[in-house]
């Protein structure tokens, strides 16, 4: 049985948490950013899908973790990710916005690669408390992200957010403290990992694959639309960019809860049972969500949500995690590439729908999909059976 070390699982998650508030800085300023560009929605959703191309080369990346001391990846993320996206502000041109978000996902791709294995090596036999505990720093980082960046726009203005950059790399300093002796490849956890047969691993879990695929395509709709396109919504609703980004802050930050919460729970009545449970109750509360017209209405309703839709997360991960594979950093590149690949197309649908449609329509649109997404929870067992005869 493998021992647990609380101290990785901190250091790690609180990594993920500055990474990911960086990451989080997009969204809330993109009113901004097309009145100061021009932009259209699908203009903006190119914005994001730039962030999410380098995701496509996450199998490669993933082998290159294999045969490489990978920490690095984790501990110099940060600090890139931290310039890149501080420097939003600063782009004068959409051109200039596609680089540096292009470079943000490299820098994220390689964080969020290697990460995942890490907490696994730590997690003993609570591997869904471990990633609970590590997808809460990402869910936290996307409710501190939206309130530090409208408070560095409203001190310094749009063009002056590139003072928030030096957090990420003193941040980087201190994860090279802390996990400058942890060996990914041979640590006190986990004996050195064989190498297999990509391709043919890839193949064996085909099914569990479509079955994730199914279920991540018809909740991206909803996600996409209540992160990414939140703030704009709600400012063609009238409300100002603070209700916007507070709105945008509540949701992610009762995500937090439930992305804390899931991997505990499925631990106890199983990852199936909860998936279903909390894709359920996000298909029912975005519904109810689209009938809300005031902000006393609007907020408990995103607190629910954020609980069951960034619920999701850990269980996804947790079941990649317990997969029988000689090659698991491969196979988490693999179903991170795939995560990624149908969230970029899908804020791309998004987008042209709500030029075409309007944001409100789209948002009823998603909340439909939403429902379907049930049906591929339901499944997901079935799916892992299948994987485990092979």
């Amino acid at each position: 049985m493998q021992k647990k070390d609380n101290n990785i699982i901190a250091t790690v998650s609180v990594a993920h948490l500055v990474q990911d508030t960086y990451s989080a800085f997009l969204a809330p300023i993109l009113p901004l950013l097309i009145d100061k560009l021009g932009m259209s929605l699908v203009m903006s959703a190119f914005l994001d899908i730039a962030r999410k191309i380098p995701s496509l080369l996450n199998p490669f990346f993933g082998l290159l973790a294999e045969r490489s001391d990978a920490r690095y990846f984790v501990i110099l993320s940060p600090a890139f990710t931290a310039v890149v996206m501080s420097l939003l502000g600063v782009a004068n041109s959409y051109a200039m916005l596609l680089v540096l978000l292009f470079i943000a996902g490299i820098t994220s791709t390689l964080f969020h690669i290697p990460s995942p294995g890490m907490i696994k090596a730590s997690s003993g036999d609570k591997l869904g408390r471990g990633m609970s505990y590590f997808m809460v720093g990402g869910e936290l980082a996307r409710t501190l992200g939206p309130l530090i960046i409208t408070g560095g726009v409203s001190l310094w203005g749009l063009e002056g957010t590139w003072r928030l950059m030096p957090f990420g790399m003193i941040a980087s300093l201190i994860l090279y403290y802390k996990l400058r002796n942890f060996n990914f490849t041979q640590t006190k956890f986990t004996k050195k990992r064989e190498k297999g047969d990509a391709m043919r691993e890839v193949k064996r879990f085909l099914p569990l694959f479509g079955a994730m695929s199914g279920f991540m395509f018809f909740q991206s709709a909803m996600k996409m639309a209540v992160t990414l396109y939140l703030a704009i919504y709600l400012t063609q609703e009238g409300f100002s960019l603070w209700v916007a980004s507070s709105a945008l802050a509540v949701l992610q930050f009762f995500g937090v809860i439930g992305t804390f919460l899931s991997g505990t729970i499925s631990d106890k009545i199983g990852r199936q049972k909860t998936l279903v449970i909390m894709s359920s109750g996000s298909a029912l509360t975005m519904s109810a969500f689209l009938f809300s017209t005031t902000p006393y209405t609007m907020f408990p309703l995103l607190a629910l949500l954020g609980i069951f839709m960034f619920a999701n997360g850990p269980i996804m991960l947790s079941v990649i995690h317990e997969l029988d594979t000689k090659m698991p950093t491969f196979i988490n590149s693999v179903y991170m590439s795939i995560n990624f690949s149908i969230s970029s197309i899908v804020v791309l649908a998004m987008g042209v729908f709500g030029d075409a449609i309007g944001l409100k329509t789209t948002y009823i649109i998603a909340a439909f999909l939403a429902y379907i997404a049930i049906g591929f929870a339901l499944y997901l067992n079935r799916a892992i059976i299948k994987v485990k005869r092979i």
